[in-house]
């Protein structure tokens, strides 16, 4: 049997003397511990480090200080310092469902990946944020006409600006989430990134003074015109226009706001769905907005990552260069 087969990163419970009915329950709340897909992530990586310990001759259950560490200083060559991490997550999940020390916390590991992040540095390689007019040139570039490919790609990005949605947010939401009223439109989140426990959040989204880039109106017309009563909120469309009753997948996102920022004259390579909400932080700070009031809006826990993009807003705004009269 193969160490992959061994350990399951679903945490798997041992107890034979406990009964079935029980000890399954145990099993079954374990596996809903962590998200799906940091689930599938983990096995993917774990994987990954059993097929380099069997092409070194070494034992990935237990796994030992030196062959884990020897194994980080490899990925360095290929990795990004989070992937690393990453694998190194998974490989003390791996050992943590034994019931096995985890070799990931010795100070030989430690040490070789504190080096790695010395080395390659630890910066985020982010999309750029789309700020405002970003944002109406993309509308623009969907199409004003009344096909349903347009009219939705338009509610979507005009929401997810607006909303400071994460993409996974975004087709996670379902027409039930939402609530139209004269202030503008509720959106309940019933899960994200930050709430895997489902506790909850309400986002509100006013009106704009536009019609054609208020996210309200905008989506009211899509939800109208594709004739949605229940389910999911963005759905996939075929290329003739057929409506599917399926949701989106988070990766449409990324394609739809490539795709828009093309047609808006941007450089695709530098937008994906992250612009969206990055956009609303960065062009709220610069509009004044105060850190409260964006991080109410985009559900972050830290002030610092907010911070960092209302840094980023202020470089020209507050810049002391301006000041000297070149």
């Amino acid at each position: 049997m193969t160490p992959t087969e061994v350990v399951s990163i679903h945490g798997e419970l041992q107890g034979a003397d406990l009964p079935p009915s029980a000890l399954e329950q145990a099993r079954e709340f374990a596996r809903k511990s962590k998200a799906p897909s940091t689930l599938r992530g983990y096995r993917s990586d774990w994987r990954e480090f059993c097929g380099w310990c069997d092409a070194q001759g070494q034992a990935p259950l237990p796994a030992s200080a030196e062959s884990v560490a020897a194994y980080i200083a490899e990925c360095a060559g290929r990795l990004k310092v989070g992937s690393i991490q990453r694998r190194l997550n998974a490989i003390a999940e791996a050992h943590k469902a034994s019931g096995l020390e985890s070799p990931t916390t010795s100070g030989m590991v430690r040490n070789t990946l504190k080096g790695i992040r010395r080395s390659l540095g630890t910066a985020p390689t982010q999309k750029t944020a789309a700020l405002t007019e970003d944002i109406r040139a993309m509308v623009e570039g969907a199409g004003a006409g009344p096909g349903p490919i347009g009219l939705r790609d338009r509610a979507l990005v005009l929401l997810g600006f607006a909303g400071a949605f994460r993409r996974s947010e975004l087709v996670g939401l379902d027409i039930e989430d939402c609530s139209f009223g004269s202030d503008g439109l509720t959106v309940t989140l019933r899960r994200s990134k930050t709430d895997q426990d489902g506790v909850g959040r309400k986002v509100g989204i006013p009106y704009g003074s536009n019609p054609e880039s208020c996210p309200v109106r905008v989506l009211q017309a899509w939800i109208t015109q594709a004739g949605l009563v229940a389910g999911p909120l963005f759905r996939a469309i075929t290329r003739h226009g057929v409506l599917r009753e399926r949701r989106m997948a988070g990766l449409a996102v990324a394609r739809i706001v490539k795709k828009l920022a093309l047609r808006a004259g941007l450089d695709p390579a530098k937008y994906a769905g992250h612009s969206l909400r990055a956009g609303h932080a960065t062009s709220a700070a610069i509009a004044g907005a105060s850190e409260r009031s964006i991080m109410n809006q985009t559900g972050h826990r830290s002030v610092q990552m907010v911070r960092r993009y209302i840094r980023d807003g202020s470089l020209f705004r507050e810049n002391s260069a301006g000041k000297l009269g070149l």
